[in-house]
């Protein structure tokens, strides 16, 4: 029976991933190109920060994943359309213990707002991760899928930062908020260069009174553009351009996108790429809610010299008229059926893991999640694995053998963020029970630490002397909802509601992120207790 639900998640995965977005490309096995109308958002799950480039007929994106590891996801397209997630640029981040869940936290923190540029036959990101030591890193790749190699990190932190090779051979990195600056970095990308460019490139005029930041900076025609956002005091956010002739300026402004959709106020923050039969678009975030920040594609319009985003009046379109090249990958949620002692490419794990404390191997076609140390909650947790949720609508299910479980062992599946919405399985000393709850996390200095956990109880069912409990949250990103509802059963057939509607969000103050599903499992008494999670099925 298991193996015959093995089959049947194998078949439906592709099927999940189409119905996340249209599901990606591949460098191999070319499908036939097809005209056909395609909805935005290109990608309706969290994915911000983009910055996209073309090299010959592919595309590639890199989004901010923050905390995650591995980290800095690489996507690949061959019609900005159908997306597949390829490589990270690094599995870790060890510059602080927090990045362990040790000292501290870095939730909402990490890698943040990457810039990917292609040079001379090598891909290049920067990144900034704005938490202690305040630092830049810069990887380097020959294959953007990896494996990615570190060039430094110990440059000045570049806040929402953007490379720039210009054609004379010289090196830029422009970053800041408020005022943009340029910095000139050696050749060899190793360090910033002595007596070197080092000013600042763009004032915001009177008009900027809000925030003012995430550049993305292309050359084109001979002249300088540089995308950044602004959310003047009172008004809906917007994407600004500016244009000079001079890598330092001056500089002229132009609003190139100022538009609501798809009920929500506006959109702004993303990228130029130049399409590969001559066109332009950019690729802009949009918040909206608890599924995160989601990805619209939007056609440019060269008017006057400026890259205008939008369809004829300025708007983000509905639906795109784009030529498809489906590719073979998972796109950016799947189902996992953990088999062949592997799992998808998807997965990302809450702060670093502990690789001793996980395995795909100890029980065929299972992950086995072993607790490691002590804690005190969900949010302090290692060795937590998540995906994003994706919209409109979405349910995840999975199945956990909890027959290892020890007393104070916590485990389960939640619709994950500052404000989760938790299915967990607490082990007493002598009954289990599966309890819905709606759980909060507050965070404070030093490091980030977690300070306080309210969780409120919805519901609980005691469980009896059960091996095995099936655990499903369906998620409703619909505007308006940004619902989780919880089921469980044990048999995988007859379902039971529990708890109440759970209302997630994006989550600004703390995790900075749009919700996930989240497995976990750790002690709050004694170390070693283990689950066995044979599937995650996503529809």
């Amino acid at each position: 029976m298991r193996n015959a639900f093995k089959n049947i998640l194998r078949l439906t995965t592709a099927l999940a991933a189409t119905a996340v977005i249209a599901s990606g490309a591949s460098s191999c096995g070319r499908a036939q190109a097809e005209t056909t109308e395609r909805e935005n958002p290109v990608i309706w799950a969290d994915a911000p920060d983009p910055d996209v480039i073309r090299v010959g007929d592919d595309y590639y994106m890199v989004t901010t994943t923050m905390h995650l590891m591995p980290g800095a996801p690489i996507m690949h397209s061959r019609d900005l359309v159908n997306w597949e997630t390829i490589g990270y640029v690094f599995d870790r981040l060890a510059d602080t213990p927090r990045y362990d869940l040790e000292e501290g936290t870095v939730y909402g923190k990490g890698q943040w707002a990457t810039s990917l540029r292609y040079h001379d036959g090598k891909f290049y990101v920067l990144f900034s991760p704005n938490d202690q030591p305040y630092k830049s890193y810069i990887y380097t790749a020959e294959n953007p899928a990896g494996p990615w190699t570190l060039v430094t990190h110990d440059l000045p932190h570049f806040h929402d930062s953007s490379l720039l090779f210009d054609d004379d051979g010289k090196v830029y990195v422009y970053y800041g908020g408020g005022k943009i600056m340029v910095r000139e970095l050696n050749p060899d990308l190793t360090g910033v260069k002595e007596d070197g460019l080092d000013c600042v490139a763009i004032v915001p005029d009177s008009t900027e009174t809000g925030l003012h930041e995430g550049s993305r900076v292309v050359k084109h025609n001979g002249k300088y553009y540089a995308l950044v956002i602004s959310w003047p005091a009172g008004k809906p956010r917007r994407q600004l351009c500016y244009r000079a002739d001079s890598v330092a300026g001056p500089w002229e402004k132009q609003v190139i996108l100022e538009s609501q959709f798809g009920g929500f106020p506006y959109v702004g923050q993303g990228a130029l790429v130049d399409g590969k039969d001559g066109e332009w678009w950019g690729m802009i975030f949009q918040d909206r809610g608890g599924v995160g920040r989601i990805l619209t594609l939007n056609p440019v319009s060269w008017t006057d010299g400026w890259p205008m985003l939008g369809d004829a009046e300025g708007k983000v379109p509905a639906t795109l008229s784009v030529t498809e090249v489906p590719v073979e990958g998972d796109g950016i949620a799947v189902s996992d059926d953990f088999s062949n002692g592997k799992k998808s490419i998807l997965w990302q794990w809450n702060h670093n893991p502990i690789d001793s404390a996980w395995s795909l191997t100890e029980r065929d076609g299972w992950l086995r999640l072993r607790t490691q140390r002590v804690v005190g909650n969900l949010y302090e947790a290692p060795n937590t694995i998540s995906q994003r949720m994706p919209g409109p609508t979405c349910e995840g299910e999975v199945l956990l053998d909890i027959s290892a479980m020890k007393p104070g062992d916590v485990a389960g599946l939640a619709a994950f963020n500052g404000d989760s919405g938790v299915l967990e399985v607490v082990r007493e000393a002598d009954k289990t029970w599966l309890i819905a709850m709606a759980s909060s996390v507050e965070l404070g200095e030093p490091g980030h630490r977690v300070t306080g956990v309210k969780d409120a109880e919805m519901a609980r069912v005691e469980l009896g002397d059960a091996s095995q409990v099936w655990l499903k949250i369906k998620g409703d990103f619909n505007p308006g909802r940004d619902i989780a509802t919880f089921e469980w059963s044990l048999d995988g057939k007859d379902w039971n509601v529990i708890g109440d509607d759970f209302k997630m969000i994006f989550d600004y103050r703390r995790l900075f992120m749009g919700t996930r599903f989240a497995i976990f499992n750790y002690a709050t008494q004694e170390a070693g207790g283990y689950i066995d999670v044979d599937y995650f099925k996503l529809s």
